[in-house]
């Protein structure tokens, strides 16, 4: 049976991963990508496990598919249905000291069964935390970790993970070894693949003829769903555990075709260089400088070019008889936003995206297999170009270095003029983007019979609810109708919509009354968050004359989600950076446009600043390189704000830049990235993000309004199921309309 595999990937309790990385979404995108099968990644992590073994059933021998009741209502074209199976995959990150240096090694292990991964866990929770992380981090002898896989496991298949990455590899030129001999000594006979990793590719290997007897394997290392399949494994073998291992073992049988790659230049480490400072090398020049950045005269990362050549025992070119084939390919959105001049994840490039999925079948199909005169018909000219250039090579790739991706260029203006009548396709409308894949959009989804909606002016008559408690309690006698449905509500989320005059605080704060005095919520368990620290006293005093609190006990937390956020993170972090004042933003905005000159001109530092915040509040700018992924929606916001209609956007990236290196080189956080880091840090610890949901198991919002996109993904995280999430406001008081 033919087949495409991708064994490597990673879910959401890994950190820097997108929460949509659950056993659906993944089904889902495995679909649209043209894969048939996927690890699930991370079966080290208990939580993980609980859901993988909940949401999946066994299928084949060794492998498994998502149950029925939870691929419902996941949007996949006709053209792109297909079954998806698992394969129980993880990835260790191991830290340790061998031969006199300190090893950094990520290995890729696959099991057939649950209780082949429990067994591992098992040995493991001894040895480290394999909670804290969906990728857990060791200080374990990778030789000692492939003993232990054997022992629980016979049956496992364990493969070296991007065995190139500087920092995190096999062979990595900061931390790895020179031989797989030298890592794994008398047990390196269990090894039989390897994978190359995205920053190179088979040829490469290829120079190596120690490398020549293992299966060369390719994976996405996927961090979100639109991710899989950037690499894939191509096989003509039976479609379970056993028969893909023994396709990888012998591969001379012909069951295992080869692999679909990455242009290497595209990976984050191809070239050698020093981000920091802009510097980007070939091999050939990182040896005539010895290695040394001459901007700062540090030590440059020496990528994966550098090291295969250092390590090589045949000239560039070499190929083994044993050699399987590859192909390359580059991303369907990557092609489709060089057309269109956007962003990646622009509105423009996922419709044209799902049109073509509709229209044509899966992205591996499209950049593969459709003839380019059928993409033709369904697109336009350009655009088919486009693919058949992705397809031969005939693209300009400025190489990856130092953890930055390359940059692909496939259309220059000639082309444009060119084909420019036939640039029709995007006046086409094609099918919406799946809306369980869109993440920054606040969700209309509170189902209608668990929405109460107090509205303005118009409150019918109706049998008053009793008091819940039986007493006498004046706070509750002073509510309506409608209000009193609001505070005694069982079923949740709850979303009130509530014009001008309708008692909306009131509502709130008697909510959070009766949770204490009849819902017997302890206080501490109560999460109210307010729009400013003038409405958080309000709310906290009015409390305070209703309900009776131990002064001595923990009491309910109110406050605005800056004064929340500032909290959490001095708790968290033994050293958290410092708060800077709006003013002094500008004061280093204006130091960093006195020493910099920009042409044209950038505007005045405090609008700099105000439009900054405009961007940060999107949840854009939890790193540099976010710039790049949302040019076309950071373009739209510097369009709606008036002083900046005339920036000039490559200006603004580097400045913007400036300010985020000076940000991070002072250890301060601006008002924006107070809620970006607080972000930031519960994604990235599960443990944490636990902790947290089950200390406020009562979150309370007012003024919903008006919260931005950042504040609705904190409230989001921090609500979990949602289940007791309360929310009140009124989408025609709304300050900020242009949100």
């Amino acid at each position: 049976m033919h087949f495409i595999a991708d064994f490597h990937i990673h879910s959401h309790y890994s950190m820097a991963t997108s929460k949509e990385s659950c056993p659906e979404h993944l089904s889902q995108w495995a679909k649209l990508k043209g894969l048939q099968l996927i690890g699930t990644g991370d079966f080290t992590h208990p939580g993980w496990t609980k859901e993988l073994e909940e949401k999946l059933e066994p299928a084949e021998e060794g492998l498994f598919k998502i149950k029925e009741e939870y691929s419902k209502g996941l949007h996949v074209p006709k053209a792109c249905e297909e079954s998806v199976r698992f394969i129980l995959s993880a990835e260790i990150s191991s830290i340790y000291k061998k031969n006199g240096r300190t090893r950094k090694n990520h290995n890729l292990i696959l099991v057939p069964t649950f209780e082949d991964a429990k067994k591992i866990n098992q040995v493991l929770n001894r040895i480290g935390n394999i909670r804290s992380d969906g990728r857990p981090i060791l200080g374990l002898d990778s030789h000692d970790l492939l003993e232990i896989a054997l022992d629980c496991c016979p049956q496992v298949m364990f493969i070296p993970a991007h065995i190139w990455t500087p920092h995190f590899s096999l062979l990595g030129s900061r931390s790895g070894f020179d031989s797989l001999e030298e890592c794994f000594e008398d047990l390196s006979g269990a090894i039989f693949a390897l994978e190359t990793g995205l920053s190179s590719d088979p040829a490469m290997n290829w120079r190596l003829s120690a490398l020549d007897k293992y299966a060369l394997v390719s994976n996405s290392d996927a961090h979100s769903p639109p991710n899989l399949a950037r690499e894939a494994n191509c096989f003509n073998a039976e479609l379970s555990y056993s028969g893909i291992k023994e396709a990888l073992q012998k591969k001379e049988s012909g069951n295992f075709l080869g692999t679909i790659e990455f242009y290497p230049q595209e990976g984050k480490y191809h070239f050698d260089g020093h981000r920091n400072c802009g510097v980007c090398w070939d091999p050939g020049k990182s040896r005539e400088a010895e290695g040394i950045c001459p901007q700062c005269g540090k030590k440059i990362t020496l990528g994966v070019m550098y090291r295969v050549m250092e390590l090589a025992d045949r000239p560039e070119g070499s190929k083994p008889a044993s050699a399987l084939p590859y192909e390359s390919i580059i991303p369907l959105p990557k092609i489709i936003a060089d057309f269109c001049q956007v962003g990646e994840k622009s509105k423009k490039v996922q419709q044209t995206y799902f049109h073509l999925l509709t229209e044509l079948g899966s992205e591996l199909e499209i950049l593969r297999t459709i003839p380019i005169q059928e993409i033709k018909a369904f697109s336009n000219s350009l655009l088919a170009e486009g693919i058949r250039r992705a397809r031969v090579g005939e693209v300009d790739i400025f190489p990856g270095y130092d953890g930055e991706y390359g940059k692909v260029k496939i259309f220059n203006e000639k082309d444009r003029q060119k084909f420019s009548s036939q640039m029709s396709l995007f006046g086409l409308k094609g099918p919406a983007v799946p809306a369980d894949s869109k993440e920054k959009k606040v969700e209309s989804g509170v189902k209608k019979n668990e929405k109460i909606l107090a509205k303005s002016k118009k409150c019918e008559s109706g049998q008053e609810n009793e008091n819940p408690s039986g007493k006498n309690d004046s706070w509750f006698s002073q509510l309506n109708p409608q209000q009193k449905e609001c505070v005694v509500s069982s079923k949740g989320p709850i979303l009130i919509i509530a014009g001008p005059g309708t008692g909306k605080t009131r509502t709130l704060v008697s909510r959070i009354a009766y949770l204490v005095q009849q819902g017997k919520v302890p206080p501490e368990n109560i999460l109210a968050i307010t729009f400013t620290n003038k409405a958080a006293s309000e709310v906290k005093e009015r409390i305070g004359k209703i309900v009776s609190l131990d002064t001595e006990s923990p009491t309910i937390t109110t406050g605005t989600f800056h004064g929340f956020c500032s909290t959490l993170l001095k708790k968290e972090l033994k050293k958290p950076k410092s708060l800077i004042a709006d003013y002094e933003a500008i004061s280093i905005v204006k130091d960093i446009l006195s020493k910099h000159s920009f042409s044209p001109p950038l505007p005045k530092a405090k609008h700099l600043v105000q439009l900054i915040s405009k961007i940060k509040s999107h949840g854009w700018a939890l790193d540099i390189a976010d710039l790049q992924n949302y040019q076309q929606e950071i373009k739209e916001v510097m369009a709606n704000f008036k002083k900046s209609k005339k920036i000039d956007e490559e200006q603004f990236t580097h400045f913007f830049s400036l300010y985020q290196d000076h940000l991070e080189k002072y250890q301060l956080l601006d008002y924006d990235d107070l809620l970006l880091e607080t972000l930031q840090l519960l994604e990235s610890n599960p443990a944490l993000k636990e902790k947290y949901q089950k200390q406020f198991s009562h979150i309370l919002v007012d003024e919903f309004q008006d919260i931005n996109e950042i504040q609705y993904l904190l409230i989001k995280l921090l609500a979990g199921a949602g289940s007791e999430l309360f929310v009140i406001g009124d989408p025609d008081q709304a300050i900020y309309t242009f949100r």
